[in-house]
């Protein structure tokens, strides 16, 4: 655990300095605290500045702008002068941190802290001259305990008011680096460091203006500022030279810094000149961490330290072991370069947690462990619940406004539907009519059918009753007439009798049931083509619906035979059509699509219906009974079609509602003999014109689009847990706009989804778009709090 050693410290080095010592573990309470004092001592006061102007002496090619100094003498002379001068302050430094009254806090130094301890030293003093003072020369620091590093600091401060020390998630860490005026000396080097470092997204801005400064301080959050360049310091105020004709000062940029700061700005680091006016104007601003040289620096000497500094800290060391060793490489150039070891000085916020390069990320695989983790059990909760069929209501509503949205189609021309309405009850062939169609009309009906030519005929009218003996003729027709197909009744959930027979004399061959699968909410989605009667006592034994046998003899027409594939699914010509049935999935029922608790017994597959003008009525052409009776039908209309004849009368009640609705908002009801036609036509047109079948994924296809968009879901979670934290401490306009921008993102996500799933079902894909939004929304909404209360538990840390 490092220790944090605080020495506050109040006087000056005229009238002497009050001293107070806290020790105690980093980012707890101290737990030692003692208090001496310091003499005055106008001689090292003296001999620190004989050792600034020494040193100011010695170069030409600083990073400083500043009035010449004039100095007499040779370099080897100055330079060595300069060591003497050191030497002169370090003996000072050390002979007064002896003295007598300031031995308590020497002794409690030595009683509590061990040599082998990472320390974190923080003078803590508004005097410009003490911070001034070689601190890590004091032979504590610099020979008895070498995992210290001293920092400088201020005694009064307020917390921190960073979002957080960490990006959440952010594989990448933000630099800003700013490369200003560079007359006589070499930032280029500067930057290629900074190009080489690992895991960092660098953003250059080369002798830039004001406004390019300001506006990414303002509208982006980075991690680290980064400035390489002239830079001087005169009295109270400190500036930056940014180009060749301007110059900046710390005040000009107070607002976007503070901004800066509020977004996650952790550490400044200025490779430029006179820092310590800098870094005592950057503090105000709570920047929690900032690296200067105290002094004008050479070019080689600013380059060495970043480069040794970077090597450090990027590999994951504290910023204290990486200032503390680039020093310690300067020492090796301190022939040429007297003092460079003095230069690059730490100044923090007294609040602040230590930094180190991994904090400032987390790694790429833990992201992705959170990220992955997180959408897999929420996707696995989902699929539970959606197991259950509580998400079954909601995907149907969906499905049925999918079914409503699709583009309109063609009316289908190979059917001819003949409608019994109300009028055509009090025709004069009805007269001896026991329901919607007497004997006499069905058969002039079906003997102007066959003058036409129709291909196939089938009768949606039950014909129960025994014909006349005066009628026999009816009779035969239907035990001779080939193309003739009747229907019965298999079961009827609502009266208690085995359903209703086919009309007598139709052979077994051209028999049809009319049994529909009406869902919970008695909406008709799905086709039912075939079924062995579970009562062995029905009255109807049809294997297949009227519907499948009158697509059945139109294809054999057309040499397209019905068959089975060795998986059991119906085949005709090139066309399978999937059965909608029951998979077991891990002791689990998972079923097609959006049915997860319905009964899939008999060859079942969901009926694509086919609209004209909005409306699955129109799908194709009608004619009334009265119309083929009177001779008012177009032969053309008839010749080779599939004819259904069947009852529209409303007094009748044979209707069925489907996933349409009316003007008003209803479920829109279409007649028994136009929902028949519909399922005809979408066998037939599926053979012959290729137009799609509904078919959902299949259940791992499923289970990857699903968790897919959970994973879309975290990703966004991400991003708005990152926003939420840079809106919260911003001003208007950006916070509305920062909120706007974050809905907008939401909103076009979910309406992308919406999107995906509506093409898919154009093509005849039934893709899960309830379980995917939820997910989508469940992941990104617990990663975002997640993250979000990650944020101010760190915040929460660094102001304590």
């Amino acid at each position: 655990m490092r220790k944090l050693v605080v020495l506050k410290l109040d006087g000056d080095l005229h009238l002497g300095v009050q001293v107070t010592l806290e020790i105690g573990e980093e980012g707890k309470r101290p737990t030692t605290e003692t208090t001496g004092k310091l003499p005055p001592n106008l001689d090292m006061a003296t001999a620190i500045d004989q050792w600034q102007f020494t040193y100011r002496s010695l170069w030409k090619f600083t990073r400083i702008k500043a009035k010449k100094i004039i100095y007499d003498g040779s370099i080897s002379q100055r330079r060595k002068e300069c060591d003497t001068k050191a030497s002169e302050v370090r003996e000072y430094l050390n002979n007064w941190l002896l003295s007598e009254s300031f031995r308590p806090v020497r002794e409690k130094w030595l009683k509590h802290l061990m040599p082998d301890e990472e320390i974190r030293v923080l003078i803590r003093t508004h005097c410009l001259q003490l911070k001034k003072l070689p601190w890590h020369l004091w032979d504590l620091v610099d020979r008895d305990y070498l995992k210290a590093e001293v920092v400088l600091s201020v005694p009064e401060s307020e917390p921190v008011t960073a979002v957080s020390q960490t990006s959440p998630f952010r594989n990448k860490i933000r630099i800003l680096a700013i490369l200003g005026d560079s007359e006589g000396i070499d930032v280029e080097q500067d930057r290629q460091l900074l190009e080489k470092l690992p895991d960092a997204a660098t953003t250059f801005l080369v002798e830039p203006e004001y406004s390019d400064i300001d506006d990414k301080l303002w509208k982006q959050p980075w991690n680290i500022l980064f400035f390489a360049g002239h830079s001087k310091s005169e009295g109270e105020t400190s500036c930056i030279y940014i180009n060749k004709t301007d110059k900046l000062t710390i005040d000009q940029l107070r607002y976007a810094l503070r901004n800066a700061v509020a977004n996650g700005l952790q550490l400044a680091i200025f490779n430029s000149c006179d820092g310590l006016g800098l870094a005592r104007e950057l503090q105000d601003l709570q920047i929690p961490q900032i690296i200067v040289m105290r002094e004008p620096v050479p070019d080689k000497v600013a380059q060495k330290f970043l480069k040794h500094f970077l090597e450090v800290f990027s590999s994951g060391q504290s910023i204290y072991a990486a200032v503390r060793t680039a020093r310690q490489r300067l020492k090796g150039i301190e022939k040429e370069y007297p003092g460079a070891s003095w230069l690059p000085v730490i100044s923090e916020h007294p609040a602040v947690v230590p930094m180190t390069w991994a904090k400032l990320r987390i790694p790429k695989t833990r992201r992705l462990g959170t990220l992955l983790l997180l959408s897999l059990l929420i996707t696995v909760g989902v699929l539970g619940v959606r197991h259950q069929g509580g998400l079954q209501t909601w995907e149907l509503l969906f499905y049925d406004k999918f079914m409503r949205s699709r583009p309109q189609e063609k009316q289908d021309s190979r059917l001819l539907i003949v409608t019994v309405t109300e009028d055509d009850l009090y025709l004069p062939e009805q007269k001896q009519r026991s329901g919607s169609l007497s004997n006499l009309a069905l058969a002039k009906l079906l003997d102007k059918l066959a003058q036409l030519q129709a291909r196939t005929i089938g009768l949606d009218i039950y014909r129960s009753d025994p014909v006349q003996p005066n009628q026999a003729f009816l009779t035969t027709r239907w035990k001779t007439d080939d193309n003739f197909f009747g229907i019965c009744k298999v079961s009827d959930r609502t009266q208690n009798y085995p359903g209703v027979p086919p009309p007598k004399g139709v052979s077994p061959q051209r028999q049809g049931f009319s049994d529909i699968v009406p869902d919970s909410d008695n909406v008709v989605r799905r086709h039912l083509l075939a079924m062995q009667p579970a009562d062995p006592t029905s009255l109807c034994t049809a294997p297949y619906a009227l519907n499948a046998q009158l697509a059945f003899h139109y294809l054999e027409k057309e040499g397209i035979f019905a068959k089975y594939t060795t998986s059991g699914d119906l085949q005709l010509g090139e066309k399978v059509f999937k059965r909608l049935r029951s998979r077991s999935v891990s002791k689990g029922e998972f079923h097609m699509g959006g049915y997860q608790q319905v009964d899939t017994g008999g060859y079942q597959i969901l009926l694509n219906y086919r609209s004209y003008q909005g409306s699955p009525l129109e799908f194709a052409p009608k004619v009334t009974l009265t119309d083929v009776l009177r001779g008012k039908v177009n032969p053309e209309q008839v010749k080779d079609r599939i004819v259904l004849i069947g009852t529209t009368a409303q007094s009748f009640r044979d209707y069925s509602p489907t996933p349409y609705i009316t003007g008003q908002g209803y479920s829109q009801e279409i007649p028994g003999v136009i929902l028949q036609a519909q399922m005809v036509s979408q066998l037939v047109s599926a053979v012959m014109d290729g137009r799609p079948l509904i078919s959902a994924l299949p259940v791992w296809g499923e289970l990857l689009w699903i968790w897919g968009w959970a994973v879309v879901g975290g990703a966004f979670g991400v991003a708005v847990s990152q926003t939420l934290a840079f809106v919260v401490l911003q001003t208007f306009p950006w916070r509305d706009r920062s909120r706007l921008y974050l809905l907008l993102a939401g909103g076009g996500i979910l309406g992308g989804l919406y999107i995906v799933c509506l093409i898919l079902f154009y093509q005849g894909i039934w893709v899960p778009l309830v379980p995917s939004t939820l997910v989508l929304v469940l992941t990104g909404g617990t990663v975002a709090i997640y993250l979000s209360s990650q944020q101010s538990q760190r915040q929460l840390i660094s102001t304590t």
